[in-house]
C-alpha cells in the first residue's frame, strides 16, 4: 500500500519592529518586516500599505491665515524681518496633532522685538503642537503681530486656490499636507528554493512626529480593512438572495433577529477564511481533516 505524501504548511505570518529611532521632534523613522510570503505577496502587501501610508491616513494642520493689516501676500510689513509670504510658508510647516473632526480656530498675538515660533500658537485643548521651536516670524520693532489661524484634519494634499476676494478681508489659504508620513519604502527579500521559495517584505516608514511609525502602520491596515469590508457585505447579499429565490420570501425580522443573524454570518464568513493548514496540525490528525474534505474551520464546525 503507498501513501501519498502530504506536505504540511506550518506558515504563520508574523511582523517585528527591526529598527525604530526618532532622530528629531518631526522626524521619526521605523523599519518594520513581514515574513513568511509566498511569491508574489510582498509586492501586493508592500504596495498597497505605501499607497494607504501616504494617502489614507488623517493628519492636521495649519490651512488658512486671516489679518487685516496685511494688504497682500507678497507685501513686507515695518518692524517683521519675513514677507507676508514666508511667513504663511513658515505657518505651513507647522506640526499639529489633533483628535478635532473637521475645522476649529486658533490664532497668534505677539509683540516685539523677539521671536515669533509654534508656542505662541494659543489653540484649544485638542490640537497639540508638536514643535514648539518652528521659527514662524522674528519682529525686529516693538510692534504687535496678531494674526488669526484655520486648523483643519483632513487626508492627503490639498492646494489653496487664491481667489481675489479672499485677499480682500485679509484672509489667506495656505496649501495643506496633511499627511503625516513623509516617506514609505517597501522592499523584498527572497530564500528558499523551487516551490519552497518565499519572501519577506520589508517596511521603512518615515512620519512628521504627530505619528509614530508603529501608530502609522496600524492605521494604514485599519483603513485598508475597512476599503474591502464591502466586498465581505457584497458575498452576504449574494447568499441572502440565492436563499430567497429557493425558499421563498422570509417573513420580516426583528431587531435583534437581524443582529443575531449578522453577527452570525460575520463568523461564518471569518471560520470560511481560517485554512487548516494555519493551525499548524500534527501531520496525522491533518491528513484524517484532509481526507474527510475538510478545508477550513467553517467544514469542521459543520
Amino acid at each position: 500500500m503507498v501513501r501519498e505524501k502530504v506536505t504540511v504548511s506550518t506558515r504563520t505570518l508574523q511582523w517585528k519592529c527591526v529598527e525604530s529611532r526618532v532622530d528629531n521632534k518631526r522626524l521619526c523613522y521605523g523599519r518594520f518586516i513581514l515574513s513568511p510570503l509566498i511569491k508574489g505577496q510582498a509586492d501586493t502587501i508592500g504596495i498597497a500599505m505605501r499607497r494607504a501610508l501616504l494617502g489614507e491616513i488623517e493628519g492636521t494642520c495649519i490651512t488658512r491665515a486671516k489679518s487685516e493689516k496685511i494688504p497682500h501676500e507678497y507685501s513686507t510689513i515695518v518692524g517683521i524681518q519675513e514677507s507676508v509670504h514666508e511667513i504663511l510658508m513658515n505657518l505651513k510647516e507647522i506640526v499639529l496633532r489633533s483628535n478635532l473632526y473637521g475645522t476649529c480656530g486658533a490664532f497668534i498675538c505677539a509683540r516685539g522685538p523677539g521671536y515669533v515660533t509654534a508656542q505662541d500658537i494659543i489653540s484649544p485643548p485638542s490640537v497639540e503642537i508638536v514643535d514648539n521651536t518652528q521659527h514662524i516670524a522674528r519682529l525686529t520693532e516693538p510692534i504687535d503681530l496678531c494674526i488669526g489661524l484655520q486648523i483643519e484634519r483632513n487626508r492627503g494634499y490639498r492646494y489653496s486656490i487664491k481667489r481675489p476676494n479672499n485677499f480682500q478681508d485679509g484672509s489667506y489659504p495656505i496649501d495643506a499636507v496633511f499627511m503625516p508620513v513623509r516617506n514609505a519604502n517597501h522592499s523584498i527579500h527572497s530564500y528558499g528554493n523551487g516551490n519552497e521559495r518565499q519572501e519577506i517584505l520589508f517596511l521603512e516608514i518615515w512620519t512628521n512626529g504627530s505619528l509614530t511609525p508603529k501608530e502609522a502602520l496600524h492605521e494604514a491596515s485599519r483603513n485598508l480593512i475597512d476599503l474591502f469590508i464591502p466586498f465581505l457585505h457584497a458575498e452576504e447579499e449574494t447568499l441572502h438572495l440565492e436563499y430567497n429565490r429557493h425558499k421563498g420570501t422570509l417573513p420580516p425580522l426583528t431587531f435583534h433577529d437581524r443582529l443575531a443573524k449578522l453577527r452570525k454570518n460575520k463568523k461564518e464568513i471569518e471560520l470560511k477564511y481560517i485554512f487548516i493548514d494555519q493551525l499548524e496540525l500534527p501531520p496525522r490528525i491533518y491528513n484524517c481533516l484532509k481526507r474527510c474534505n475538510l478545508h477550513t474551520l467553517l467544514d469542521l464546525l459543520k
